[in-house]
């Protein structure tokens, strides 16, 4: 059985988020396919009738407990997932942005397995598909 979003009649629009605290970025581990186990940015689907900055606050507050300070746009990536014979199996198109901290405890919530701090020093060598690690640094380089 193929949930919804498995292969889909067209890419669904999504949201990730950089959410930055003193030195450290907030990363979080994958509860659901496609990349169950993978660590990366708080994010999700945008629902119906909600704005990409309305679904960028609640994804991060439903995954991670916590109220963000959101920020701009940093970058607008695909992820396209083939399976064995080459269909598309998931199709997200991504706005990421960063956002600063502003209150809460961060815990894994929602449908994700582990949240966490992760020092910017760590963030080259963290195990993070080269795709978000890139956008951790645009994030991180802006004001």
């Amino acid at each position: 059985m193929t949930s919804s979003r498995e292969y889909p009649s067209r890419p669904i629009p999504g949201v990730g988020v950089v959410v930055r605290r003193a030195n450290a970025v907030l990363v979080i581990r994958r509860g659901n396919p496609p990349r169950r186990g993978d660590w990366g940015i708080p994010g999700g689907a945008v629902e119906l009738g909600e704005t990409w900055r309305e679904a960028a606050q609640r994804e991060v507050r439903e995954e991670c407990g916590i109220e963000i300070a959101l920020g701009d746009v940093v970058d607008a990536v695909d992820m396209i997932f083939r399976d064995d014979d080459g269909r598309v199996q998931y199709h997200y198109t991504l706005v990421d942005f960063v956002a600063d901290y502003a209150s809460g405890d961060v815990h894994a919530a929602s449908d994700i397995l582990d949240a966490r701090w992760l020092p910017l020093s760590e963030v080259s060598t963290f195990e993070l598909p080269e795709m978000t690690r890139k956008v951790i640094e645009k994030a991180i380089k802006q004001k």
